[in-house]
């Protein structure tokens, strides 16, 4: 071929020579060759060492301790968590992910007992003693983002960055299998019996179920902790730790509480309260008090919780709910289930409602600023939320109707049990296929117009809604104490029914304080509580129907959203508190007259329905039914007699 001019031949192929170029025309950029020697060493060399804690010196040094034992510490405490019935100590621990671990890992035992335990002493050494247990210990979003995917099924990333993953069979909570441990301080503090949520079990049976939770997780090759705190009060601020089997279940947690930062961690010590999520695991039904191969449990006294056979990462979240409706008010506090925003000008107001009564929508006002949207204290200095994050329905959500929770769906967000497509991740939020109660995940900051840190001066205005689908309720009307209490310890909504023969008509719903799930004392002690404060502070009530107008569903209509609105803007004005008022019948609410951009026509619904004698015949219907649903609350007495109770009934319907 005539290359080199015929140099000589190596293994049959003439010898190639590029020419070089001069050093003007094209320069050489090439940086130095990586030192690693194998591929191993650099990968290594891709990712530098951290950990949630902040270096320290001087006088830091000093006082805390050497960063090694700083970190004996905290794995100490964490296996003080996990010390079982039948072992002195916890499991042998060791920091980290397994796949990443040196040969010889340290290892730490707890140097103490727990606070409530009696040991007994057990000689023989089981297998289990011989294994670590690998802590992955405050990981960050993308941690746990690889590990959800890794090793959980069902993990996967969507188009925009969130999270998507199952909680398995059960996508709801469980109420029927929680429980409380009753012992000789509960059985007298606690609301107990007819209508109560709280479900009594002996603290024998408690700490079987915690044993079997405990022994589960100290099973695994790694568990996750988180360190947190509830309540953004930082007088009142709680430190909870959550033990749990699942990544998808620690990025919930860390979105839904209140993170800390790297100095609140140094210093975060024994925890308050402890979550044992062994949720993968189930119950034994054989077990007393146990009805399912679920069990969710709380005792107070040793201030701990299981979850056994429900991965529903709600139950922790109302869990700790549970748990600041009994600490709270016990401080003189009051706890609550509500959505808190405040104007540019500090005032506050609190949102209650059960679902589909529109709080999510009319407590998420762009002209002001988002406190929290569904956990809240009331304290002697105003109020605080109790969450660091939002746990948001994701049924048809839409871009045109929720912006601001669609925007929030990015990465660091958890989507649980959502449907999407296979290739490009896109999520469907009208598919129904694993469960109609879709959710989404985040922390409170993706909310553009959340107030950081979530706290804020005391309410103006207390407003209680109600998709009232009898059409019988008025739009608005303006509630005095008694008339506050009566509404919130009722906790009402009409909910549409369809029958078999395709005939649909309303269904009332109660729920008291509007969360009688998670209510600990008898409801009428949050209500006197609630009506103090208002009184202390000069609140007004409002009682608002976001339901049906001019007759009930199937022949009336749905009050316009718009004119929702303009009842909420001027309830925040303090454009109502002029108006004139009229007492409505049966129900004795006092109604605006009138009201700029709200047809007058429609403040009271009398004037709406076509056939009066029907108007009537229906709100007796709904009189009787607040009057029935009210009857379990009667027995209840807050100080020595019954004058607050017969008050708050003489508030009720009258007919």
């Amino acid at each position: 071929m005539g290359l080199n001019n015929g140099m000589a031949m190596n293994n049959g192929l003439e010898k190639i020579e590029t020419q070089k170029l001069k050093e003007e025309i094209c320069h050489d950029d090439s940086a130095v060759p990586v030192k690693a020697q194998t591929l191993e060493e650099l990968h290594s060399l891709q990712v530098k060492k951290s950990g949630p804690n902040t270096p320290m010196t001087g006088i830091q040094q000093t006082v805390f301790g050497s960063e090694a034992d700083k970190n004996k510490q905290q794995l100490e405490s964490i296996s003080a968590s996990l010390a079982s019935l039948t072992r002195e100590t916890g499991p042998k621990l060791v920091k980290g992910d397994p796949a990443k671990q040196p040969e010889t890992p340290r290892v730490v035992h707890a140097s103490h007992q727990h606070q409530h335990q009696h040991t007994p002493q057990f000689s023989n050494i089981t297998d289990s003693a011989l294994k670590f247990t690998h802590i992955l210990y405050n990981l960050s979003p993308a941690e746990l983002y690889e590990q959800a995917i890794q090793n959980e099924k069902g993990s996967f990333i969507t188009s925009s960055g969130a999270l998507a993953t199952l909680s398995g069979a059960k996508t709801g909570r469980s109420p029927r299998d929680k429980r409380v441990v009753k012992d000789e301080t509960t059985s007298e503090e606690l609301w107990w019996g007819k209508g109560s949520p709280n479900i009594e079990m002996d603290e024998k049976t408690f700490l079987i179920n915690r044993e079997r939770a405990v022994d589960y997780l100290c099973s695994l090759e790694k568990v996750y902790v988180n360190d947190q705190f509830l309540n953004w009060d930082p007088m009142n601020k709680l430190k909870v730790r959550i033990v749990s089997a699942r990544a998808y279940h620690s990025l919930f947690m860390h979105n839904m509480c209140i993170r800390p930062t790297p100095e609140e961690l140094e210093n975060f010590g024994t925890p308050d309260f402890t979550i044992y999520n062994a949720g993968k695991f189930p119950c034994n039904r054989y077990t007393h008090y146990m009805t399912s191969s679920t069990s969710i449990d709380i005792n107070l006294a040793r201030k701990e919780m299981v979850i056994l056979g429900t991965q529903y990462a709600g139950e922790m979240k109302k869990g700790l709910f549970s748990l600041m409706h009994y600490l709270m008010p016990k401080r003189q506090i009051l706890s609550l289930h509500s959505g808190c925003n405040m104007g540019k000008d500090g005032d506050v107001a609190l949102f209650f409602g059960l679902s589909g009564t529109g709080k999510t929508t009319l407590s998420t006002d762009h002209n002001r600023y988002l406190i929290g949207d569904d956990e809240h204290c009331w304290s002697d200095h105003g109020v605080s939320n109790i969450e660091g994050g939002c746990y948001a329905k994701c049924i048809d959500l839409s871009r045109e109707k929720e912006p601001d929770i669609w925007n929030a769906i990015k990465f660091g967000t958890v989507l649980e049990n959502v449907v999407f497509e296979e290739h490009i991740r896109e999520v469907d939020y009208t598919d129904k296929s694993v469960t109609e109660n879709t959710r989404a995940a985040y922390p409170i900051e993706y909310i553009p117009n959340a107030k950081i840190p979530c706290v804020g001066p005391h309410p103006k205005n207390v407003i209680l809604l109600a998709c009232d689908a009898f059409g019988v309720l008025p739009p608005v009307s303006k509630l005095n104490l008694a008339q506050t209490m009566y509404h919130f310890i009722s906790g009402y909504t009409a909910l549409v029914a369809g029958t078999e023969d395709g005939i649909k008509e309303p269904t009332a719903t109660f729920s008291a304080c509007f969360g009688a799930a998670f209510i600990m004392f008898h409801p009428t002690k949050y209500a006197a509580m609630l009506a103090e404060k208002m009184q202390k502070q000069g609140a007004t009530g409002w009682l608002v129907n976001t339901g049906w107008s001019g007759g009930s569903y199937g022949s009336g209509s749905r009050i316009k959203l718009a004119h929702t609105r303009k009842i909420i803007d001027a309830i925040h004005s303090g454009e109502l508190l002029n108006a004139n008022y009229t007492k409505t019948e049966v129900f004795g609410l006092e109604i605006p007259n009138e009201l700029k951009g709200v047809p007058s026509e429609i403040l009271d619904p009398v004037n709406t329905w076509p056939n009066k004698d029907a108007y009537k015949e229906t709100l007796l219907k709904l009189g009787g039914l607040f009057r029935k649903n009210f009857e379990v609350f009667t027995n209840h007495k807050i100080g020595t007699d019954s004058n607050l109770t017969d008050e708050i009934l003489a508030a009720g319907p009258n007919f």
